[in-house]
């Protein structure tokens, strides 16, 4: 689960990392008083709120030096979609927007915790190339990457800051109020179960102040029910409608951006589908795991969801029935398709358990359903007939 730019502040401001005042505002009129209400000479900046990057360089991002301007910046982009490299076309609407007190910046840095799977640390990521894409610079410049994993035995120690801060290029007088930006977000990362905490871009001011003047925050939502205070922070406006409603059901569901919709019970079956799919010279629409012991119910639910998006072009049913009855897999789609009147063709592969009830089922439905012996047969057939449809 993924909060806004706000949200991680106050977050992390709870850990004594330190932010600039700010305020919500999700009118016009609101974001001109938040001017009146943060005060001083300005300037101020009012930044859309969506879980996207790329806000500034798509337009979502201005710098203002009077409440009027920044009502009329808040006026032309609430309730506006916002396109950005990380939306798609379609852009996210934006309902909120930050007005920010401003600073006086001497650089831009990056810093980012995550788990890094290959060691299974928390490792600290640092940059001195702050403001842009880590993943462009990752590209362009990974000698610019740092990296520092942290022993959960002791923790993060002030040796690891000063290294990073010595590396990153920050004044001796400015290493102290590092170590300590850097036990606070820590300390937030592992007290809320976050999957990232992202600062892009961490300020370091004229006065030797570091800031995080962008915050970024995900969580892993495994955890969440440790945490009412996040989950509540949860944006549905922000969430694919079909994963929401995935979740209603207890469905691992991601949406993709191919044509073929792919229904798998087993995280491990479904990667392996998904794979196939592309090398049978297709993509996938959706990563979708019913898993093991689906009822009818929900693997009608899972084929609803995959009908739903307008681009899938066929439906890949890649099922080995173990704990997951086949014939109940074919009841639950046989259900979903009439109710849907379906009209995209569907590529069925069943193996295991009551496999030729299953099978039965599907044939005795009326409904124009191609079943495939193994795989391979099946993601050739499934990328065949979404050529055809």
């Amino acid at each position: 689960m993924n909060i806004h730019e706000f949200q991680a502040k106050q977050i992390l401001a709870k850990y004594g990392v330190t932010t600039l005042r700010n305020a919500v505002a999700s009118s016009p009129d609101e974001a001109a008083q938040a001017v009146q209400q943060l005060g001083g000479s300005g300037p101020w900046v009012v930044k859309a709120q969506i879980h996207a990057g790329g806000r500034g360089k798509a337009g979502g991002v201005k710098l203002v030096k009077s409440a009027n301007e920044a009502r009329d910046f808040a006026k032309s982009i609430l309730g506006k979609p916002l396109v950005t490299h990380q939306t798609g076309p379609q852009g996210r609407v934006v309902h909120r927007v930050i007005v920010e007190e401003g600073c006086k910046i001497a650089r831009e840095l990056y810093l980012g915790l995550t788990l890094d799977r290959a060691t299974s640390l928390v490792t600290v990521i640092a940059s001195s190339e702050g403001g842009v894409e880590i993943e462009e610079v990752a590209e362009k410049s990974p000698e610019k990457i740092l990296r520092e994993p942290i022993n959960p035995v002791v923790g993060l120690q002030a040796f690891q800051a000063r290294k990073l801060g010595k590396a990153l290029g920050i004044p001796a007088a400015s290493l102290g109020k590092l170590a300590k930006f850097l036990s606070g977000l820590y300390e937030a990362y592992l007290a809320t179960d976050a999957a990232l905490v992202e600062i892009n871009p961490l300020v370091l001011t004229e006065g030797g102040d570091l800031i995080a003047l962008d915050a970024k925050m995900g969580f892993d939502d495994n955890a969440l029910f440790r945490h009412a205070d996040v989950r509540e922070m949860r944006d549905p406006n922000e969430e694919d409608p079909r994963e929401q409603q995935a979740q209603e059901h207890d469905l691992s569901y991601i949406a993709l951006e191919g044509t073929i919709g792919c229904m798998v019970n087993g995280a491990g079956l479904a990667m392996a589908t998904m794979d196939i799919v592309k090398y049978a010279g297709a993509e996938p629409a959706n990563f979708l795991d019913v898993g093991g012991g689906a009822s009818a119910e929900k693997v009608a639910a899972a084929f609803r969801i995959i009908l739903a998006d307008p681009s899938v072009k066929a439906v890949f049913i890649n099922i080995f029935g173990g704990i997951m009855r086949c014939d109940v897999l074919a009841t639950g789609v046989v259900t979903a398709a009439k109710e849907m009147k379906l009209t995209v063709p569907v590529v069925v592969r069943m193996e295991g358990t009551n496999v030729k009830e299953g099978k039965q089922i599907l044939a005795d439905s009326g409904l124009n359903i191609i079943t495939a012996s193994d795989m391979m047969d099946g993601a050739k057939k499934v990328v065949a007939a979404s050529k055809a449809a």
